[in-house]
């Protein structure tokens, strides 16, 4: 469902998250809610603040690689999206949650980098001993680091979930050259990013990119590393074999976990505590990697 605007925007797509909306030829406006979903299915209670730390985030590591990375993001800040939406500034319940971007060729392939075993991954690797069916050594424990990041990426389904792939199928969809500029470009960041997250007590175990083109340049789109797309573990609370609490909806999944529910709609309701728990884990996710608290951002 899409978020309610008296705007005079096209909308184009909800997805479980985010609604997509048209600006103009060049730009589109996305806009980040706080709708929460397990399998597919968007659950009836929000989480306060959600939408606001994902943007918050993503703008954050926009800047903090901005001398390097190239990115779709144009503007978070409400006066100049007005620019190019006018009566942006009235809507401020969009304000913090709100990104500019410019338009993309997305490319079809979820990149993944994968710092620690953990997941997915780390199911396939104790019924098979391979990753994206791909060879890693023996002997591996769940959060057990490799020796090195590694890309793993995915196919994006249109429908249904998305299916991990190894490297030589991922070149048959995009080719080899992109493949690599792909590779290179999400490993640098992933590297960065973890060694950013490390020096504030933050291990950063795996995360999700979405690449695109714009003129021909090859940039980060969407979301980035926020607690949607990554896995972000306190370090000091991380165990061999031991599942670490993360900063995401953990205490959702954790929850759920135990409920009778056979993972189609209708979903069950979700408990106020659950509710505030999970919001917390957000915001805590966003004051701790930017260094200052949620307060100082657009929409207060």
């Amino acid at each position: 469902m899409a978020l309610v605007t008296s705007l005079d925007i096209h909308h184009i797509y909800s997805g479980k998250v985010r609604d997509l909306y048209e600006v103009d030829e060049e730009h589109l406006l996305m806009v980040a809610s706080d709708r929460l979903s397990a399998f597919d299915v968007v659950m009836n209670e929000p989480i306060p603040q959600k939408g606001r730390v994902l943007t918050a985030l993503t703008h954050y590591w926009v800047r903090e690689f901005a001398d390097s990375v190239p990115t779709s993001l144009v503007a978070c800040d409400p006066a100049v999206i007005d620019e190019f939406v006018p009566g942006f500034l009235e809507e401020r319940h969009w304000h913090g949650r709100a990104m500019l971007v410019r338009r993309a060729k997305m490319l079809p392939l979820e990149c993944i980098v994968r710092g620690r075993l953990a997941g997915q991954a780390y199911d396939e690797y104790a019924l098979k001993g391979t990753v994206h069916n791909m060879e890693v050594p023996r002997g591996l424990r769940l959060t057990d680091s490799f020796a090195t990041p590694r890309f793993t990426p995915s196919t994006k389904a249109e429908s249904g979930h998305d299916v991990n792939i190894d490297l030589a199928t991922a070149e048959g969809i995009v080719g080899a050259d992109v493949l690599n500029r792909a590779k290179d470009l999400c490993l640098d960041l992933f590297t960065r990013a973890a060694a950013s997250m490390a020096e504030v007590g933050l291990v950063l175990a795996d995360t999700k990119f979405e690449l695109g083109f714009v003129n021909g340049e090859l940039v980060v789109c969407d979301e980035v590393l926020t607690p949607d797309s990554s896995r972000i573990w306190p370090a000091d609370e991380v165990r061999p074999g031991e599942t670490p609490p993360s900063f995401d909806k953990q205490p959702f999944r954790d929850w759920l976990a135990n409920q009778p529910w056979d993972r189609t709609p209708p979903p069950p309701p979700v408990p106020q505590e659950i509710v505030s728990v999970t919001s917390a884990r957000y915001i805590a996710a966003y004051e701790r990697v930017a260094g200052h608290p949620l307060s100082d951002w657009y929409g207060a």
